[in-house]
């Protein structure tokens, strides 16, 4: 032992007591506005399938088409990753969770499309489309045949559509009270939002809606989709995106970015609408730091080019989409749009092979860290909370399993989601 040090302050208790006083406000601001993320399961993609397209089938239609498509085009591990420049080390565990994911739960988010995918139909299709679309999730829920989550995406706020969207919105809403309730997975879709306030449209409604049916307040909330340079830049020179988060009041679950709509916005010629194009990044970026703390997650768009015909056309596809998607979850975008069963193939590569290749480093450091056991990094706690998202992703999405995370790490997945979510300004947390 050494010394005893002497300890003076200068300051009276009370001044430590005013400051506190002084930023409880800000306090429960931060508390309100940024109350960090959820805590429950991201899916990896959102699949859109036209109202008049949906069936009770599509699901596992989906998936064998996307089995087909590998028994087709890459029927072995080998061949799947020479076209996507898999590793020796990987191939054969990406391969095989690619076709199991494929036969278990080939879609993880399911989107019935009544916007674009959809068009202008008369008001009777419109509201039988609807109809079905309720039963038919709400029977996928019972039946246990259902997407992890399923929900639509109406028509938006602008005036011309406006009247039909919340119809749509009623009718498919209705359909599954009468069914027995709203689903644990439920997710809807406004698309093209320009101006905070028809976020705030949306909340009015569905409060409506809550309190028609009797559901507790704020049991429905809501993505928002960006697809116009509104969105982005207010006139005003503000991030509009932003007011849009709070106009939200606690609604919103998810910004979800519209690769063609917004790029045509900008002005970006066909030939060069996609998902890595300077306006992309920069739109998601805003997105990103917009929804940072609060519990909205950012997803990325999709590719326009399918992985239909021939083998050699089938195989550039899958490498433009394998990329893409490798590309977003370098920048932290853990989500994306498929458009076509053939791309389901490697999204689940792209992701599995994300999270697997990354495993052992990101278990060892973490374990490093929650043992203090040093090492040629140094972590802080926002790292731990990193490294402990990173595996909690993989788990969920199928890329690792629980038996191998607790192997390397010798964490429960409760001590990971301890890790996850730290509370705010704590720097001492641990596993015990």
């Amino acid at each position: 032992m050494g010394q005893q040090e002497k300890v003076a302050t200068s300051l009276a208790g009370a001044v430590g007591e005013e400051i506190s006083a002084s930023l409880a406000p800000v306090d429960a601001e931060l508390e309100r506005r940024y109350p960090g993320d959820p805590g429950t399961r991201q899916p990896v993609h959102t699949v859109y399938v036209p109202g008049d397209v949906f069936d009770a089938g599509t699901i596992r239609s989906w998936g064998d088409q996307a089995l087909a498509a590998l028994d087709e085009h890459a029927p072995d591990a080998a061949s799947f990753a020479r076209v996507l420049g898999l590793t020796d080390d990987l191939a054969e565990p990406v391969y095989g969770r690619v076709r199991a994911k494929l036969e278990r739960e080939p879609i993880e988010d399911l989107r019935v499309d009544f916007e674009d995918g959809y068009g202008n139909r008369t008001d009777a299709e419109e509201d039988e489309a609807a109809a079905r679309a309720a039963r038919l999730i709400a029977e996928a829920y019972e039946q246990g045949t259902a997407a992890p989550y399923m929900g639509i995406r109406m028509k938006c706020m602008e005036a011309p559509v406006r009247a039909r969207g919340i119809r749509t919105l009623d009718v498919f809403l209705s359909g599954l009270m009468e069914a027995g309730g709203l689903p644990d997975g439920l997710v809807l879709t406004l698309p093209k939002v320009t101006y905070p306030e028809q976020v705030t449209a949306m909340v009015r409604l569905l409060e409506a809606f809550e309190k028609a049916r009797g559901l507790t307040p704020g049991r429905i909330g809501f993505e928002i989709q960006i697809e116009t340079s509104q969105s982005i830049l207010a006139a005003d020179g503000t991030a509009a995106v932003a007011r849009m988060i709070q106009a939200a009041e606690g609604r919103a679950t998810g910004l979800h970015y519209g690769t063609f709509d917004y790029s045509a916005c900008l002005g970006v010629s066909a030939a060069h609408q996609a998902s890595d194009h300077p306006a992309a990044d920069h739109a998601k970026a805003v997105m990103q730091v917009a929804a940072a703390g609060t519990g909205v997650r950012v997803s990325d768009g999709s590719t326009n080019v399918l992985p239909v015909g021939p083998t050699a056309k089938v195989h550039d596809a899958w490498r433009l989409h394998y990329g893409l998607t490798r590309r977003a979850l370098a920048r932290a975008y853990y989500q994306g749009w498929d458009m076509h069963p053939g791309h389901i193939p490697t999204r689940y590569a792209a992701v599995f092979a994300f999270y697997r290749e990354g495993f052992e480093q990101a278990a060892g450091r973490l374990a490093r860290y929650v043992n203090r056991a040093g090492g040629d990094v140094m972590d802080e706690p926002a790292t731990a909370k990193a490294l402990s998202g990173y595996l909690l992703r993989g788990l969920d999405c199928g890329a690792l399993d629980n038996g191998e995370v607790a192997r390397l790490t010798g964490l429960t997945r409760t001590d990971l989601e301890f890790f996850s979510a730290p509370r705010r300004g704590d720097l001492t947390a641990s596993a015990q």
